[in-house]
């Protein structure tokens, strides 16, 4: 014998004496057939132990029992016929013991996938014919000694007790007969069938969908295998699932044949169903590890992280209660409780609802504390002594696990059982799996969560947060993110209120959905307010915004379109960079896209050209600004995108300008780009503004001149009532802007539905400055102070390379004609 021989019999020789020690010493006598089996493995060194018995029937030796590597690596079957040859059945018909060399075991029956190393023992348990056998296989070359066959037969003693093997009838005998017509579908079972389903006869519908209702899904392709033709009409042993009426899984085994017509085809399905559950742990292990690390892994939020666990925890397990808590700082903040009644908590809990932990720090219960600074999970039987706040959780048994992380501990969850629980070790594996994949997940959820809460952040900060009110119009905007990669993107809007009852529609996309790409837009959407503020013309605007773009160099690009709607006039002018032409839908219901003139995008050309293409809105008319992500995508040509947001423009009614923005997303759902939609509906002041102005020269008079002006225009527009005040203003404007500016100055007055505006522009941008407090003896000053006294609106906005200086006063309304008087000098 060589030494790994020899090291190798030593061994066997030590566990041997030990299996002897334990099995005489009288200790076992409660040990169940599966522990037995495992037994053999640790003292013998085999791989596989299983114990066949008897059925009477089906005529059959049924596996009862197995331990060590699946029997179907060796091509053993769930059962063997008794009146056969194999070595089972030999053994159980004579009592004698059967002994088979790696070589002697392929010549006996057995498939030939039985490795060329492996031996095989077959004894009888009883040393009686007809009471069942042990079978054994070991793949070592110096497999059943002496030593080693006086272990096993010690073991099939044992394993003959009446209280190891099932009784006669009750395990192997109780099983349901089925036949299964593939043609029509029909089922015929018997009442044992139907029972192991969890259902009454009157129940069943004879359809065999109804049994494979209650099947795992995970489960129903492994069974339907039964009927795949490509394994003829040998019998098929499979093992499947079941979840009863209480929630629970119950495993079931059917051996079954197949009938085959004479092309080949399947037409019958027959054979039996019994109950597998005794043969495996009271969980399924593996199968509810595995499902739960599959629904971990799309768990996006913290509360998808807690309903997964409850799914797969608090049902397979018959928990009453299960309680997810995150650690934050040392305080448990509760993500999720089921059931979610606070009647299903203690008192104590009940006073203090909340989403904190009852005297939230960890602390503060020590239990969990313990559980959280060790990291091991603590089991708590009925009775357990426990602080007030976690003794009614589960009164039955308590199961406290610490979620660990990136080894840290990032929260801890709980299970209670009402009833009366005993831990197994299986189920404390299991928890402990469990617990360990529920920390990963909490933790990448956290991150998640955070990710999203900036990335939302950056994208309400860089957008308008609401839409000023228009007169004569209304405006509303939508921003959808794109549902791939990063949500957060460079797709940017914009209203801006002008003078003159002028606003401007901005709409943009910058190059790419990312944070660089937010960061742009954010920049470009300020200096694109900021320039049109400044009272810049539509083509000078988009001008201005693309050499800023070239100037930063920040490689990307970025597309616009610029419309200026005169909302007293109902005109417009459009300036385009690259983007998208504007739509309209014209109050008789037909859409059109506008004609506009264009230049490149913003970023390419510092001195590209801009041209502008003016448009004529009829109240009514809804404008509608969109970037790509709405009308172009890899399955969708731009072309038949602004075909379909026609189509839908026509078909919705623009009495309401949301429904019409809500119809225009309706059919977005999966994008691969951003989307922003801004729309106006025009509806009109009312009524036409008139207009005059006054070129005020640097004249010693040209105050005098200024009033005179003002005089005769106030007189036209049947407005004579209001002189003085307007007089006032005129004054007081003109004069600081001949004092205290150089250049040209400009008077204008605007007069629509009930108010009058003066404006006086001058070069300067400074705006002029109120004083804080003026003394007695103060020669100037005052004249802000009055102009805003008897104003309803007064203000400075930049115009230009200067500034505006304006004064709005209420009049009547209802004058019989409107005048255009337009003085200039």
């Amino acid at each position: 014998m060589g030494g790994e021989q020899a090291e190798s019999h030593g061994t066997r020789t030590l566990r041997a004496d030990l299996a002897r020690r334990l099995l005489r010493s009288g200790l076992d006598t409660a040990t169940p057939l599966r522990a037995l089996a495992e037994q053999i493995l640790v003292s013998t060194g085999a791989t596989l132990a299983a114990v066949y018995a008897p059925c009477e029937r089906t005529d059959q030796l049924t596996l009862v029992e197995e331990a060590g590597a699946p029997r179907t690596l060796y091509g053993l079957p769930d059962s063997y016929p008794t009146a056969g040859d194999s070595p089972p059945a030999r053994v159980v018909a004579t009592g004698v013991p059967l002994w088979l060399a790696s070589g002697e075991a392929v010549d006996s029956g057995l498939d030939p996938l039985l490795p060329a190393g492996a031996s095989l023992a077959v004894l009888p348990l009883s040393g009686a014919p007809g009471q069942g056998c042990l079978l054994v296989v070991d793949e070592c070359p110096d497999s059943f000694d002496d030593e080693y066959r006086q272990v096993l037969g010690m073991f099939a003693e044992r394993m003959s007790a009446d209280d190891a093997l099932p009784p006669s009838g009750s395990a192997v005998d109780d099983v349901g007969h089925f036949m299964l017509t593939l043609t029509t579908g029909c089922l015929e079972a018997d009442a044992r069938v139907l029972e192991l389903f969890d259902l009454a006869p009157e129940e069943f519908d004879g359809r065999v969908e109804s049994l494979l209702a209650l099947t795992v899904p995970e489960d129903l392709p492994s069974l339907m295998s039964a009927l795949d033709p490509s394994h003829g009409a040998a019998g098929r042993d499979l093992e499947f699932r079941i979840r009863r009426r209480g929630g629970d899984l119950c495993w079931l085994r059917m051996c079954s044949e197949l009938t085959l017509s004479h092309d080949g085809l399947p037409t019958r399905l027959m054979g039996t169903i019994a109950d597998a559950s005794r043969m495996r742990p009271g969980v399924d292990d593996i199968s509810l590890v595995r499902r739960l690390a599959a629904t971990l892994a799309t768990a996006v939020t913290v509360k998808d992280v807690g309903r997964a666990v409850v799914a797969a925890l608090r049902h397979p397990l018959g928990a009453a209660r299960v309680a997810l808590a995150e650690l934050e700082s040392e305080r448990l903040v509760v993500t999720l409780l089921d059931p979610p009644e606070p009647e299903a908590w203690p008192d104590i809990w009940r006073s203090q609802w909340r989403t904190e932990w009852p005297d939230a720090p960890a602390r503060a219960m020590p239990t969990l504390e313990t559980a959280l600074r060790e990291g091991r999970a603590s089991y708590w039987p009925a009775g357990a002594p426990l602080e007030e706040a976690l003794t009614g959780i589960g009164p039955g048994g308590l199961a406290v696990l610490p979620l660990p992380s990136s080894g840290r501990m990032v929260g801890g969850c709980m299970l209670g059982w009402s009833a009366p629980h005993e831990f197994t070790a299986d189920e404390r594996a299991l928890l402990t799996a469990a617990a360990a994949l529920a920390g990963q997940a909490l933790e990448r959820a956290r991150a998640l969560d955070a990710e999203h809460e900036l990335i939302g952040t950056l994208q309400r900060s860089l957008l308008p947060r609401r839409l000023p009110a228009l007169p004569g119009g209304t405006a509303v905007a939508r921003y959808l993110p794109a549902t791939a990669g990063l949500q957060v993107g460079g797709d940017w809007y914009d209203v801006i209120p002008l003078t003159d009852g002028r606003v401007a529609l901005v709409i943009g996309d910058v190059q790419g959905h990312n944070a660089v790409a937010a960061t742009l837009m954010g920049q470009i959407r300020t200096a694109i307010r900021a320039y049109a503020m400044e009272g810049h013309p539509a083509d000078v605007v988009v001008s201005h915004a693309n050499r800023l773009l070239v100037g930063i160099g920040a490689d990307l690009f970025a597309t616009c379109c610029y419309v200026v709607v005169d909302m007293e006039e109902g005109t417009a002018w459009c300036a385009r960079a690259g983007h998208i032409p504007p739509v309209l839908r014209l109050p008789d219901g037909s859409t059109e896209v506008v004609d506009a003139e264009g230049g490149p995008p913003l970023g390419v050309d510092d001195d590209a050209y801009y041209p502008i293409t003016p448009l004529a809105l009829v109240p009514g008319t809804v404008v509608v600004l969109t970037t790509d992500g709405l009308v172009e995508s890899r399955s969708l040509t731009l072309d038949d995108g602004l075909e379909q947001l026609r189509d839908i423009l026509a078909r919705t009614d623009p009495g309401d300008v949301e429904l019409v923005a809500d119809a225009l997303l309706g059919g977005v759902d999966r994008r691969d780009d951003d989307v922003a939609v801004l729309l106006l509906r025009y509806v009109g002041v009312g009524s036409l503004p008139v207009r005059a102005g006054w070129a005020v020269w640097r004249l010693p008079e040209a105050v005098s001149h200024a009033r005179r002006f003002v005089g005769r225009t106030l007189n036209s527009w049947g407005l004579g009532d209001q002189r003085d005040v307007v007089l006032l203003i005129v004054s007081e404007l003109v004069t600081n802007a001949l004092v205290h500016t150089q250049g040209p100055v400009r008077l204008d007055l605007t007069y629509v539905a009930d108010r009058l505006r003066i404006a006086v522009t001058d070069a300067s941008p400074r705006s002029p400055v109120k004083p804080a407090s003026i003394g007695w003896e103060a020669t100037g000053g005052r004249g802000i102070l009055l102009v805003e006294a008897v104003s309803t609106g007064f203000g400075s906005l930049p115009m230009g390379g200067g500034k505006q200086v304006w004064s709005e006063i209420p009049v009547p309304a209802g004058r019989a004609n409107h005048h255009h008087a337009n003085g200039r000098r």
